[in-house]
């Protein structure tokens, strides 16, 4: 388990690696202008994004993750899930239901102050969330526009029959009211006392004003989200250990620290009952955007909740002999535009042997597949050998079998998609036992005995 600091310290971070120093002049785009273009098509081309139902023209701001793609979003889950649950013994893991009553939101002040402020072009009549535009029409280029609007951005359906308001539900807007709503459950049967977390993948829904660049803002999405619940008087101290530790998976999985960054959020931005709020960003080629968000958000949440049901949602602290409601430090990510962050930062395009390449520096967790398995030829002779080669890493790895073409355009297919390793079984294969590893990012050869295969590509994986 990940050991924690005592309160009042914050693991592995000196003055010097302070990731909150941000530059204060603007982003250098320089070079990236054309990069969102080529990893878009190379999502579609190679089978990682396509649009959602594309044969009937596709329905906007929805996508579908194809067969390279849902490995990858699934990695991307999987790697958060393993540190922020599986690896800590004070974290545990939720899965709650999508709708949910009115009630709920209610007390968590969504129904009254979840909006954006809606604004139409008078001259072409789109429209637009007005803090996103700058006062100018990003559709025709006027400067009139309509008085702004609140719109309320939660989907709204029935559950049941009859179209009443007495079945009115929402489709939820963000994964944390369940953690929320289920605090006393998981107290009583799990035996954690503050500081401990819940968390929790899934899907949230917002009916976005303007979804745009590609998955970053969709209607549909999947958030990763915890909830660490701590003793009032040791809030500061878990925000700031949570900033360092939010900040440096990032880094832990292959984004360079030149494009990513914490930024606090300045007082007129916070919520009103934020203590402190602050986003890990990502340099996206139009610039610093948002990829997650940790948030001191004092006991606001579970003292709404108790007022709005009836139900004691407090700690009772034995040692010290007082009742408490914890405060809330929440680490809120958003897996597909992070998903997104890790194919922009993996994408790059080199020379080798002097014939052009792409390549996905992806790290081996998220690559869509660890290794290709490549027999050099298709003649039934090598076939039952690859089958077994095959075989026998299934159980540690995604594999992808790819028999067709030369080998080297193959090597090249599985650079764009970002497969470490390439296992290629050849005819001396038969006689030796072997078989050649091909490394993604050096390009170097190596043969290893079919016995020994697990082991070392494990020992690579474990290098990385």
């Amino acid at each position: 388990m990940v050991p924690l600091g005592p309160p009042g310290t914050m693991r592995g971070m000196s003055d010097q690696e302070n990731p909150t120093d941000v530059p204060a002049d603007g982003p250098d785009l320089a070079g990236r202008a054309d990069l969102m273009e080529k990893v878009v098509g190379l999502c579609k081309r190679r089978g990682l994004i396509f649009q959602s139902a594309d044969i009937y023209g596709g329905f906007r701001s929805t996508y579908d993750y194809g067969p390279l793609g849902v490995n990858l979003l699934r990695n991307v889950k999987n790697a958060w899930w393993e540190a922020m649950v599986q690896r800590r013994d004070d974290v545990v893991g939720l899965d709650a239901a999508i709708l949910s009553p009115p009630a709920v939101w209610a007390a968590s002040g969504h129904l009254a102050n979840f909006s954006d402020p809606l604004v139409d072009c008078r001259s072409c009549h789109q429209r637009w969330r007005e803090d996103k535009i700058d006062g100018v029409c990003p559709s025709c280029g006027s400067t009139e526009f309509t008085e702004a609007r609140a719109f309320n951005l939660m989907f709204k359906t029935h559950a049941g029959p009859v179209e009443d308001e007495g079945a009115v539900a929402y489709l939820r807007p963000e994964t944390a009211q369940g953690m929320f709503t289920n605090f006393a459950n998981v107290l009583q049967t799990t035996r954690k006392k503050p500081p401990f977390g819940i968390a929790q993948v899934g899907k949230s829904f917002r009916n976005e004003i303007t979804p745009q660049n590609f998955v970053f803002r969709t209607r549909e999405f999947e958030q990763m989200e915890m909830e660490f619940f701590v003793p009032p008087d040791d809030a500061q101290t878990w925000f700031e250990y949570w900033l360092a530790e939010r900040h440096r998976w990032y880094l832990d999985l292959g984004i360079p620290e030149d494009q990513i960054r914490l930024r606090h959020h300045e007082a007129s931005e916070l919520a009103h009952y934020s203590a402190g709020t602050a986003d890990v960003e990502f340099l996206f080629p139009w610039g610093w955007d948002e990829l997650e968000g940790i948030a001191n958000r004092g006991s606001f949440d579970l003292h709404a909740h108790a007022e709005a049901s009836g139900e004691r949602l407090e700690y009772f602290d034995q040692a010290a002999g007082e009742r408490y409601t914890p405060h809330v430090i929440e680490p809120a990510a958003g897996a597909t535009r992070t998903m997104m962050a890790f194919l922009l930062s993996a994408y790059h395009e080199d020379e080798v042997g002097g014939e052009a390449r792409t390549v996905l520096r992806l790290h081996p967790k998220l690559a869509p597949y660890q290794v290709g398995v490549l027999p050099l030829s298709k003649k039934e002779t090598l076939e039952p050998l690859a089958r077994q080669v095959l075989a026998s890493l299934q159980p540690h790895f995604m594999c992808d079998y790819d028999t067709t073409q030369s080998i080297g355009k193959r090597y090249r297919r599985q650079d764009e998609v970002g497969t470490p390793w390439c296992v290629t079984i050849d005819f001396d294969s038969l006689e030796d036992g072997a078989v050649t590893v091909r490394d993604r990012d050096t390009t170097e050869q190596s043969r290893i005995p079919i016995d020994d295969l697990v082991a070392d590509l494990r020992r690579r994986m474990d290098a990385v």
